[in-house]
This record gives C-alpha cells, structure tokens and sequence, in this order.
C-alpha cells in the first residue's frame, strides 16, 4: 500500500474495485467476508490494497494492516502482533481465558495456547471494536507471513459472516499453497489492458518519445509496476541494459538495485539493514548502519532513499515501495556486508532472543553449535506458545548448522513429528527424508519410524509394515522410551483393525506390547488389545470395559476406550467415553482429534438414535478436518454422512456420497470406510426398492476375501442384509452367513452385533420358529436401541399382519412409525404407515422434526443454550463468535415458534436425547 492520502488513479482494474466496494458496503452491514487477491509481482495487488484503504477510511472504517515479512516468516505470530497492535492495550472485551490465550501467543503470558482458541480471541476481539465500527482488515504479501498468523487469519476469515468486518489479503501467484483450499474467494489480478496501460504510463511518464513509449507499452506487457519503473529506468540512461534478453522482473530488481548503488553511503548502509530486518526498531536500524560506514547514520539519511522511490512511509511505518525492491536491495549487498549486518543485528536484539537467534543463523557461514542450540530454544519457546510451524522452521534450520551428525538427524525428526502434527505430510516427509537412520539411536529411530509411518502409511493392509513396527518397538523399549515403544505398538494395531487383517498378524502385536510392563487397565492396553487382535481379545476386552473406572480428566485415555469400545460393539459405552473425549478435546483446542472424535462419536450414535445430534457431529467434524487439512477424515466424515443419508431415507444424496468416498485414493486397503460406505449403498438400495441389487451390494462385505469385507462391522450389516434377502425372496442366500454370525456371536459378547443378529434371525426364521425368535429379539434390552427396536417392531407388526393377526399387528406398526418418525427415517417410516393402513388404520403423514428445520450449528447452538450457556459460552465451544450465536438464536426461534431462550428447552424436548 502507499502512504495514507495517496490519490493517485487506479487504471484498469474496474472489476477489482467493484469487489472492494461490495465487500466494505456488506460488511457495514454486518455481512462480513474475505478475499484473497493472487497476482505476479508488479501487477497491481499492492495498489488494489491501497484503494480499499482509501474507500474505507472514506466510509469512516478503521483499517488494520499487517505485511508479511521473510525476516519474519520465522517468528511466532509475528504478522498477528502487527495487525493487532492498535488493540492490544486494552483487551476487557476477552473473557480472562481469552485474555491469557493472546498474551500467551505473544510471549507475554506462561500459557500454551492453541491456535484454535487464539483465532477465537482474535475474532473476539474484533468483532467487539467492529461492533462500533466497522473494520477492515488488509494483507499484504502474505506468503511472508508466518504460518500461525496465517492459520489464525484464516480462521477469522472463515467466520465472519455475521461480522461488519472484511478483509482482502494479497498473495503473489507462484505461492499457490498459501490461503489455498481455504474455502475464501480467488480473485485473480491480472495485467491491465491496452487503454488502461496508455493511460497510465501518460500519467508516469507524459514526456516519452512515441517510439520509447511504444517499447516501454510492450516491455511492460500489462504489468502496471513496469510501467510506472521503466520509463524510469529510460531517464536514467539505462535503455541498453533493458534490451538485455532478461525477464521482466528480472529487468525490474536489477533497476531497483542500481537505483540503490547510486544512494549516498549513509543512506545505502540504512537501506541495507532495513532490507535484512524490515521490521527493526529505526533506533536499532541507525545503529547497524553505523558499524557498515563506521560513522554516523542519522534519521535524516533515509530521506534519498524515500526521494529515489524505494522506500514509503506509511501508518507511521518505514517499508519498501514494494517487496521487489527489498530483495534487489538484499541481493546487491555484499556476502560480507549481509554477514556483519545479521552479526550487528543479533547483538543489538539480545533482549528479543528469537529475533537474536534467527540473525545469528544468517551471520553464520559454517557449523555452529551455539547457534543451532539457540534456534532449539526458539523452537522450545515456540512450541509452548502453540507455534508448531515456527518451531518447525527453527527445528529445520538448528539442523543444518550444527556439526554433530546424530543431532542433525535427531532435531529433523522432531521437526518431521510437529510437521505430522499440523498435518503437513508434504513438510513432514520432506524432513524425514532428511534424517539419516545410521546416525539415529533407537529412540530417534523410532522416532523416524512412527513419522514415516505418519506421513507415508502406505498400504495398511501390508502385515510386513506390521512387522517392521514390531521390531522398532522392542529396540525402542529397550532403549527405555516406554511411551513411544506403546505408540509405535498402537500405529500397528490400527493397522489390523483398518485394514481387517487376519487375527495372527495382530499377535504379533500383542506379544510385543505384552514385554512394555504397561498395565492391563491402561487405556493403551485396552485399545491396543481390541484393535490388534478384536476376533480372539475382544470378549476379554468387552467383559473389562464395564468394570473400568476411568480417569475422564485423561482426554487421550478416553478416546482410547471409547475407540476399543466403538470396534467391538458396545455402542453405549462408546458414546459417553467418546463424547468426554470430545468435550475435552474441544476444551484444549485440539481441533485434528475432535475432528476424528465427533466424525467416530457420530457414527456409533446413527445406532443409538441421537441423530439430530449427529448431523451436527458429521458437519462439524468434515469442517474442522477441512480447516485443519486432514484430508483423510475429511473423506471417513463423508463415508458415515452416506450411512446417515441413507438411514434417513436420501437414497440418491447416500449413492452420491459413498460413490465418490470410494473413488478416493486416500481409503485404498482401508477397509473400515470402505465397509462404511458400502453398507450405505446397501440401505440406500433398500430404502429405494431395489432389494435385489441391495443384496448384491451387501454380500461382498461377509466375504473375507473382498475389500469391502471387515470382520467386526459386517455385524452390524445383518439387519439390512436380511431384509434384502425377505424382499427379494433369496432366503438362502444369507443363510452361511447368518449361521458364522452366530458363530460368533456365542463367543463374542458384542452389544451390537448381538442385536442385529436377534433382528436377522427373527425376519429370516421359518414359518414355525419365527414367533420364537421375534421373543428372543424383543425380550433384548433396547431402550438404548430405538433403530433396532423401531425397525424390529415393524418386522414383528409385518409378520403379525401376514398371518392375519390385524388387530395384533396395530400396536407394533404403531411403536415403529413413531420411532421412525422421531428419528426422522423417512423411507423406513413410509413403510411402517403403508403397513398400518394394510391393517385398517390410518397414520398421518410425519411432521417435520423441529431438528430437521435447523442447520447443523443452528442445532448444536439450541441445544447448548437450552442446556443453560451463555452466548460467549456457547462460541468458545462452537469455536465461533458469541455474535455468531445471537445471530444463530435469532434464526432458531422463529424455527422453532419460540419467542426467547427460556422456551428453547421445551421446544427441544422430543430432542432431548440428542443432548446426551
């Protein structure tokens, strides 16, 4: 952006400020959003920036602005202290916690704050100071920025659409990664046409000869920045250096530097430093240049380089006119003169010890330990300021200076975990490959193994992978790092259960976990026994669960059991470890292992009937994946919203889903979402009429031998399986399978799987044992069941009905279409009431559930405000803004035909089992 004032015309670029105009008008309206500008450099992005300043300030906006810098792409939230500081003496707007989370962002607190609650008091914060005034927000070169800066922009970015805040952010085009796939609008800023161009090197440069102007229009091919530069260049004397065969950009830095060489000594010495720390305090800056001249360097020396064009004062900021001038400035500096420059710096920011750390690794030319030990330090600092990607920097570049092979490899590794943490795979496996195993001891080893395991699973169906596994962990436990040989042992036993292997590979697992000395009733042990080897432990595992007295403060112990208990059927037991963990993790802002939490909550809860709550589950988890580039979770979130589709009756939206989550690559050999999706197809073929093609779909996943078969969760299939088989009249089809299945059953104590088989049993029986079994399936305990005692009721009142037993027939059909009706199954509960008419009674058609009104947020926002939270409450658990909820309450209560929070609760209260 120029100085604040600049007037200058905007030539060309109609379309781009029409969007401006959109974008401020919207958000004074309360209707906020984001843009992300992406162009070369030169195009003009800078100048887009600056006329959104002056439409804002001109509509009586306040603007907050932040510039990415490379020297300071390293430094924890950098760019966010930038952009806040207008506000950061008066925080009273945040909660205390909120509060302590941004000063713990900026060292300034002893607190680790995550990213997620750090966007949440950024979002806070200005939304509060934009509630009386509007705000826009602008971003310059942000693939400067560093990575937490950008993570939280992106954040805010993505929530403020009931905000009066905007923001416009600039990108340069090479950079296609940065605020990619982030759900915010692309503009794409291009060159400028022919009459735009003419008339704004007229306005530069009026005095060009018409043949000079001709070359300059067609040198410049568009780039505004060429055209204002190059005529510049021609007035200097420079033309034969411009006929030169280099690329325009190229033509450009090596102007920019030449404009530099003929600035006094004094002058060039400050430009030099200001290009190697754009962000240094001027006092810091005067001095630096000093020890380059070896006199003085005043204030007043920066006035040529101002008059040349390189530098702008802007906001009470010094910077370059534009980023091409800082790097031509750096890349004309001496290699010595860089070197003393960085040294200077370094000890002249002692009291910043990052800043320090990082100028004394671009002082250093070879090995240095004390260097490479101070960016560990800064990595350690940025880690407990929940900077993950700084210290992933700093991690990186301590192991390039340091002259121990070992700790080379040892610092990459950790680097490589926290890149796995952020879901970097691309990063992770770049550092990885980086690490080298013959200078690792067993831990680092280990280390290498679970990383690369991480970030290049391969297919998890290759029990040698298993294998190599098992071999790390007992050199890992033997090295005395008890805590990695077990995760290194639970990568393994995942494996068995995704990928459904058969039970001997995961007793390899077991042998080697059993030589850890971890006890019995360790989350770890249970999950780890049910997951490797579920066929031969799981009856053990299952009659332990109950007797547990778990520690629910232990959030990763809780998904632990509440996964062992998912897998093996006890859905009920499930749900609430499952449902603590999810509290938890949404308490701590681990926003990737929420993700998978709500996405394994949500599935076990399409059972257990709560499915209000399980849309809710379902969005959320793909939304938090999305925003935390878990790509994978993304695609398993989509597998069980097909099963919930499909449940519900949406038999095409079903098809459509669990269609494209088996055409994705990321779920080869992993057969649990494979089965997921399949099962999905098969009800969504049921539920549209199509029995016999709903039984060839479902077959394939009681074979081993198919990929779409796995062991546990076919259980759970039965039901569907056999009423496929009723309706299309292939009883004996399904017979061996329904005959291994209780098999199975009798040795596998499995809730779930118990339950579905009583109902197959039940619609599959002969004529003279069908009563008997309808008994059995009902004498269950299905309170917690309503999908499996509503569809058993309208398989009991359907054979009452065929055997001429109407009046008996009445109450069960009657029990299954209400139970179909609260759940909102729309096809089974269709033919519950074609049931019912068949038996002389006539049901109306289902209203629609005051749960199906409302969007997934919408909901999980009623809910908790029926429970008693408070609107600030609410957002840090929805991880929005408490104005976001007013605005979700505001819409809930006509919805609802409610007039204020305090009828909430009985609105919800055929809902209520949602909550639990």
């Amino acid at each position: 952006m120029e100085a604040s004032g600049s007037r200058s015309a905007l030539y060309g670029r109609d379309s781009e400020l029409t969007m401006v105009k959109r974008l401020l008008s919207a958000a004074r309206d309360g209707r906020g959003a984001a843009v992300v500008l992406r162009g070369r450099p030169g195009i003009g992005k800078s100048r887009v920036l600056a006329a959104a300043q002056e439409l804002a300030v001109d509509a009586g906006m306040v603007v907050l602005a932040t510039n990415g810098a490379e020297s300071e792409s390293a430094l924890p939230f950098a760019g966010l202290h930038q952009l806040l500081s207008p506000f950061l003496g008066d925080l009273r707007a945040l909660t205390p916690r909120l509060q302590r989370t941004l000063r713990g962002a900026f060292g300034q607190e002893d607190v680790r704050p995550d990213l997620f609650t750090v966007g949440l008091a950024v979002l806070e914060l200005l939304g509060d100071r934009a509630a009386g005034t509007p705000l826009l927000i602008l971003v310059e070169d942000a693939h400067w920025l560093d990575p937490e800066t950008v993570d939280v922009l992106v954040f805010v970015a993505r929530r403020l659409s009931t905000e009066p805040i905007c923001a416009v952010m600039a990108v340069r085009e090479q950079h296609t990664g940065v605020l990619a796939g982030t759900g915010l609008g692309q503009v794409h800023v291009g060159e400028i046409d022919d009459r735009a161009a003419r008339q704004l090197l007229a306005d530069h440069a009026s005095g060009l000869a018409p043949k000079m102007r001709e070359w300059v229009l067609a040198e410049a091919a568009g780039n505004p920045l060429a055209l204002v530069e190059l005529p510049r260049l021609v007035a200097s004397g420079g033309f034969d250096q411009m006929s030169e065969l280099l690329p325009l950009n190229e033509r450009l830095t090596s102007a920019f530097a030449d404009r530099f060489e003929q600035l006094p000594e004094a002058t060039r010495a400050a430009v030099a430093v200001f290009s190697a720390d754009t962000n240094c305090p001027l006092p810091v800056l005067l001095s630096v240049g000093q020890v380059l001249t070896g006199s003085v360097v005043a204030a007043d020396d920066i006035q040529p380089a101002i008059d040349a064009g390189l530098l702008q004062i802007g906001s009470r900021r010094l910077r370059f006119g534009h980023p091409l001038m800082r790097s031509a400035v750096y890349g004309r500096v001496s290699e010595f003169a860089r070197l003393t420059i960085h040294a200077a710096l370094a000890d002249a920011l002692a009291e910043d010890p990052d800043r320090r750390a990082w100028h004394r690794s671009a002082a250093t030319l070879g090995p240095d330990e004390g260097v490479s030990d101070d960016l560990e330090a800064a990595a350690g600092r940025a880690v407990e300021r929940g900077a993950l990607g700084a210290a992933v920097t700093s991690l990186d570049r301590a192991s390039e200076i340091t002259g121990d092979p070992a700790r080379r490899s040892s610092l990459v590794l950790r680097a490589a975990e926290l890149a796995a943490q952020l879901n970097d795979r691309a990063v992770a496996a770049r550092l990885v490959a980086k690490a080298d195993p013959a200078q690792c001891g067993p831990v680092d080893r280990g280390r290498l193994t679970l990383v690369s395991d991480i970030v290049a699973p391969g297919d998890v169906r290759d029990a040698a992978r298993i294998d190599r596994l098992c071999d790390v962990v007992v050199e890992v436990h033997a090295a005395g790092d008890t805590d990695l040989a077990a995760m290194l042992c639970w990568r393994a036993a995942s494996r068995c259960w995704w990928a459904s292997l058969p039970s001997e590979v995961g007793a390899r697992v077991i042998t080697v976990f059993g030589k850890l000395g971890i006890a019995a009733d360790d989350p770890r042990a249970v999950a780890i026994r049910a997951y490797a080897q579920s066929d031969v432990l799981g009856a053990e595992v299952l009659r332990l669960l109950p007797a547990l007295v778990p520690d629910r403060t232990d959030v990763d112990g809780m998904r632990f059991l509440g996964g062992a208990a998912m897998i093996l059927g006890d859905f009920v037991t499930a749900s609430s470890f499952l449902a603590t963990a999810a509290a938890g993790y949404r308490a701590q802002g681990r926003t990737a292992l929420l993700a998978r939490t709500l996405s394994a909550a949500g599935t076990i809860r399409l059972w257990l009937g709560r499915w209000p709550a399980v849309r809710a589950d379902f969005e959320e988890a793909e939304a938090l994946a999305e925003e935390t580039g878990d790509q994978f979770w993304i695609v398993a979130a989509r597998a069980a919203q097909a099963l919930h589709e499909a449940m519900c009756g949406n038999s095409d939206a079903a098809f459509r889903l669990a269609d494209a989550v088996l055409a994705s690559p990321l779920v080869t050999g992993i057969r649990f979402i494979i089965e997921c999706a399949q099962h999905a197809r098969g009800i969504a073929a049921n539920a549209a009429g199509r029995y016999d093609e709903a039984l060839d779909i479902l077959m394939p996943i009681f074979d081993p031998r198919h990929d779409t078969h796995h062991l546990d969760m076919s259980g759970w299939v039965l039901p569907d399986l056999a009423d496929a088989a009723v309706r299309s009249g292939r009883h004996d089809e399904v017979r061996d399978i329904i005959s291994a299945a209780a098999e199975r059953a009798g040795r596998f104590p499995s809730p779930a799987l118990r339950r579905s088989l009583a109902y197959a049993t039940a619609v599959l029986s002969p004529e003279q044992d069908a009563a008997r079994s309808f008994e059995d399936a009902l004498a269950m305990d299905l309170r917690a069941w309503p999908v499996h005692r509503a569809r058993l009721d309208l398989a009991h009142g359907m054979w009452l009905r065929r055997r001429k037993r109407i009046l008996e027939s009445r109450a069960p059909l009657r029990a299954a279409k209400d139970g179909f009706d609260v759940l909102g199954a729309e096809a089974w509960g269709a033919l519950a009431r074609e049931e019912l008419r068949a038996a002389g009674e006539e049901s109306t058609g289902r209203a629609a559930s005051s749960g199906t009104q409302l969007t997934a947020q919408e909901l999980q926002t009623a809910m908790l405000a029926a429970a008693g939270l408070s609107n600030r409450e609410i957002g840090q658990r929805l991880f929005v803004s408490h104005r976001t909820v007013s605005s979700h309450l505001y819409r809930i209560y006509p919805k609802l035909g409610v007039t204020g929070r305090s009828h909430l609760r009985g609105a919800l209260e055929a809902l209520q089992h949602a909550t639990g």
